[in-house]
């Protein structure tokens, strides 16, 4: 969690904005030792660095991402990464790895079950804590080391996941932010591996395209 280091009136007041994914949201986190400082280096330390700047004393910013994670591991941690939390905005992006488990380890999750659960986790969340707003991300991906093999299959996948979870902002009115195509037509400025090196996992500048576009749907929300 990254708070600064402020009284307990202030941090009372704060408002909490958490994000919840894979290691494309977790980048390095500390999570040892209860640490209040760290929440990676990648995106989610950017909008906080960005909004924490503008709009200083209303934001707290937690990283619960862990490598990894697939939308059912999400789920399974749900009580103590979310509910117990009591955010007042989740921000969700998830989706890569039930793919790349699938091809890899025969362990991935298949697009009828990743919806189900996925809307069960955004039920279940809102029964809980009723007030609680929501960020869905698209999950993206391109060729790369990690992507060669069975791209084909595993493209189609990712983009099917990004479709489902498109439609579940849609059922719900929550904002749904769009990446696939942000990094596409940043391709056409440089290379791929320039914004996503092994065709999962972003570089700083495919980060900083995350933090724009997610700060383009907080911009609309009232929190």
């Amino acid at each position: 969690m990254y708070m600064p280091t402020i009284g307990a009136e202030w941090r009372t007041a704060m408002k909490m904005i958490l994000f919840q994914g894979d290691s494309i949201t977790d980048t390095g986190k500390n999570s040892e030792g209860g640490s209040l400082i760290s929440i990676g280096q990648g995106y989610a330390a950017m909008i906080a660095g960005d909004i924490g700047l503008v709009q200083p004393g209303k934001y707290c910013f937690v990283n619960k991402g862990i490598s990894g994670n697939r939308i059912v591991d999400l789920y399974a941690r749900v009580k103590t990464d979310v509910w117990n939390l009591k955010p007042d905005l989740v921000s969700l992006l998830i989706g890569v790895n039930d793919v790349l488990h699938e091809t890899q380890c025969q362990n991935g999750v298949d697009a009828e079950r990743f919806e189900k659960v996925y809307t069960m986790l955004i039920e279940d969340t809102i029964k809980k804590l009723p007030d609680t707003r929501f960020i869905l991300m698209e999950p993206f991906i391109f060729r790369g080391s990690l992507t060669e093999t069975d791209w084909d299959t595993i493209s189609k996948q990712v983009r099917i996941r990004g479709e489902i979870v498109k439609n579940i902002a849609d059922k719900f009115n929550f904002t749904f932010v769009p990446l696939q195509k942000y990094f596409d037509e940043a391709c056409q400025i440089c290379p791929i591996e320039y914004w996503v090196g092994d065709g999962v996992h972003p570089t700083v500048a495919g980060h900083a395209i995350i933090k724009r576009e997610w700060l383009k749907g907080f911009s609309n929300l009232d929190i």
